[in-house]
């Protein structure tokens, strides 16, 4: 037995090796809104986040300045990734469609800027935050008897 069998019998690494599992993400879709003007912007929109590890698939819709990111990525991660990479402004998708929200021209849902068929998405969090203007009874009842849908409502209208 050798010097060098001795010093790699203390140097030997153990036998049971233990296997590191890697916190997996979530399976999720991420969107953003990033202002695309162009085919270039979009272009490097795309480039940005084909890099990214655990991204499937990447939708991009110019006309409404969004940006959709599928796969077991971290939001957070894919937001800044494409903030630095192109040097526009990123921030989450802050609209919703019309369908998942009970009063879309509630003063606080609605929203010029939202692309067609979307209100704002403070609607759906707090409905309290915009209060809907109702009408009064008295209101509602002259509404109700000049109506098109009501058959004896007077035909002077």
């Amino acid at each position: 037995m050798g010097i060098v069998d001795v010093v790699s019998e203390f140097c030997t690494l153990p036998r049971t090796r233990r296997h590191h599992r890697r916190h997996r993400k979530h399976f999720q879709t991420v969107e953003m809104k990033v202002l695309i003007d162009c085919d270039g912007c979009e272009r490097k929109v795309r480039r940005a986040l084909e890099g990214v590890e655990g991204v499937t698939a990447v939708e991009v819709a110019p006309r409404e300045h969004r940006v959709s990111v599928t796969g077991h990525v971290d939001a957070a991660k894919v937001m800044r990734r494409v903030a630095y990479k192109t040097g526009k402004r990123v921030e989450p998708w802050p609209y919703v469609p019309y369908a998942a929200v009970a009063r879309p021209y509630a003063p606080g849902a609605y929203d010029r800027r939202a692309p067609p068929g979307y209100v704002s998405a403070a609607a759906v969090v707090d409905p309290a935050a915009a209060p809907l203007a109702r009408a009064s009874s008295t209101e509602a009842r002259y509404a109700a008897a000049f109506s098109d849908e009501n058959p004896n409502a007077c035909a002077v209208m």
